[in-house]
């Protein structure tokens, strides 16, 4: 891909989500508070509005299947590398395989990434058997996107920026806590959708944000979404056909991005 121009498109996007930022913190219609804490309390009210993003839950049957299974995997060890997440990991199992059978399967890597996923899902993962028994080296996390935007009514807001972050933030403690020798290879949430898509705009803040739980030691942050951009910020179909999920040729690009920091981890 062209060599992207970073002033300008970073400029751009950051503004656009700096807007977003404040209309998703708007005061509460007939409130004195601005709800974006995990459990605000609307003022004049006794209403906790809890986040969201940050309470563990389960999904519906085929996905508590899905569930059973990975605790059933994770039971058996010998896991070296784990990737967690939401569709874009799940979908290395097809659209990625032929470069996860290169990459990953020779280095002992499971695949705990489940379509639709949010980072309350994840939570409640980990939660429920996910990571018992099992000592990653490397950890490797996206999560977030499926929190952005709105519900399938168009009008329901799923989460805010805020919320987002706390509920990345939330993840990435519990996996500290949990496997607290494990590495963690946090990555930012790939890019989506058009320029002017409110979600890209949303991402791009939630990105600037975690990128601070980098602590040079058993967190790392790194950002590969330039890589599948074109010069002026466009995501191309040829690279993720839908501007959300990459197509085989984006894992690629995924994998050759992600290897160096990855090998260096798995040290």
């Amino acid at each position: 891909m062209k060599t992207i121009r970073r002033p300008l498109f970073f400029l751009i996007a950051l503004l656009s989500a700096a807007n977003l930022f404040a209309q998703t913190n708007a005061p509460v219609a007939g409130a004195n508070v601005i709800v974006q804490n995990p459990d605000a309390v609307v003022a004049g009210t006794n209403v906790v509005v809890q986040n969201t993003a940050t309470n563990p839950v389960p999904l519906g049957a085929g996905w508590l299947k899905r569930h059973t299974n990975f605790v059933a995997q994770a039971k058996q060890g010998g896991i070296d590398i784990l990737f967690m997440g939401d569709s874009i990991t799940d979908f290395w199992r097809n659209r990625g395989s032929n470069v996860w059978n290169q990459y990953y399967a020779p280095r002992n890597a499971a695949n705990f990434g489940i379509s639709g996923d949010r980072t309350q899902h994840v939570l409640w993962r980990m939660d429920n058997g996910e990571l018992d028994g099992i000592k990653p080296k490397v950890v490797v996390l996206m999560i977030g996107t499926n929190n952005t935007g709105k519900e399938r009514d168009n009008k329901t807001p799923r989460n805010t920026v805020p919320e987002t972050i706390e509920g990345v933030q939330a993840v990435v403690k519990d996996l500290r806590a949990r496997l607290p020798d494990s590495k963690i290879l946090l990555l930012a949430i790939f890019p989506r959708g058009t320029l002017d898509d409110p979600q890209r705009a949303q991402v791009a803040l939630i990105n600037t944000v975690i990128a601070r739980l980098d602590d040079g030691k058993m967190v790392r942050y790194l950002d590969i979404g330039p890589k599948f951009l074109e010069s002026d910020g466009t995501l191309p179909e040829s690279i993720m056909p839908g501007l959300l999920h990459p197509n085989a040729h984006g894992y690629q690009i995924w994998a050759d991005a992600m290897e160096p920091t990855l090998n260096e981890m798995m040290k």
